[in-house]
């Protein structure tokens, strides 16, 4: 028996979040009892937003919109107009100088073949789940870093383009990594706004990073009032000492 419904609620009380916590699971045969998903989306990227209602199981075909994606995922049988497809956006973006060979050949992909991908809520999310994924700004993010740094003893990488590559490279890698997301996941997003990022977590370590999220969201709580309080004080004319401003909590 996991515990996925109390990690979804710290996560979402101690970060304040918007969007629950999404998991996510890689699976050779169609789960049992897990609905396939029933409509179309412009790619891989838009099944995390679906995720935060319902949860449902993916196939390559379910991705055929989005050759970066079934790439990154190693997503398999590959429609068969993948290849093509697949050559032509990455020329297009290399004739925009968007992304180079060598680029290309760095991003993550998952290392091995993936038949399905089930997604949804991580507080009812049926399967053992392999990465959750956080939709965060800025402040949540700070926590998020430095709970992360405790937990991998290490800052966390800070990806970009495309943003589907985060998940291949946390489940290879085992570390948590924060995606900025990519123009087209920023344009099929509605929950990736301006001032959101993407976090990818690797589930079988929730448990730690859930206890350093709580304490560390509690200490910035309390550091932040001081802050404040010190900043009043000190445009008002005043030089506190660092005890002063401690005594201005209580």
């Amino acid at each position: 028996m996991n515990n996925y419904p109390e990690l979804a609620n710290q996560l979402t009380t101690s970060l304040q979040l918007s969007l629950p916590p999404i998991a996510v699971a890689f699976s050779d045969a169609a789960p049992a009892g897990v609905p396939a998903f029933d409509g179309t989306v412009p790619a891989g990227c838009s099944f995390w937003q679906e995720a935060a209602t319902r949860t449902f199981a993916t196939s390559a075909a379910d991705h055929a919109l989005c050759s970066i994606g079934i790439h990154t995922h190693h997503l398999t049988p590959a429609p068969a107009t993948h290849g093509g497809e697949l050559q032509e956006a990455l020329q297009a973006m290399s004739g925009l100088d968007y992304v180079r060979a060598e680029e290309v050949a760095a991003i993550p992909v998952l290392q091995r073949e993936v038949q399905h991908a089930v997604y949804g809520p991580l507080a009812d999310f049926p399967l053992s789940a392999e990465i959750v994924l956080l939709f965060a700004h800025a402040q949540q993010g700070l926590i998020l870093s430095e709970a992360v740094a405790r937990v991998d003893e290490g800052v966390p990488a800070a990806m970009g383009r495309p943003a589907c590559a985060v998940v291949p490279q946390v489940v290879n890698q085992g570390r948590a990594a924060m995606s900025l997301g990519c123009c087209g996941a920023r344009a099929y997003l509605d929950a990736m706004s301006d001032d959101v990022a993407l976090w990818a977590l690797p589930a079988d370590k929730l448990d730690a990073y859930c206890k350093e999220i709580g304490v560390l969201a509690n200490a910035n709580t309390i550091l932040t009032v001081f802050h404040e309080r010190r900043r009043t004080d000190v445009e008002a004319g005043q030089r506190p000492t660092v005890q002063e401003s401690l005594a201005r909590l209580s």
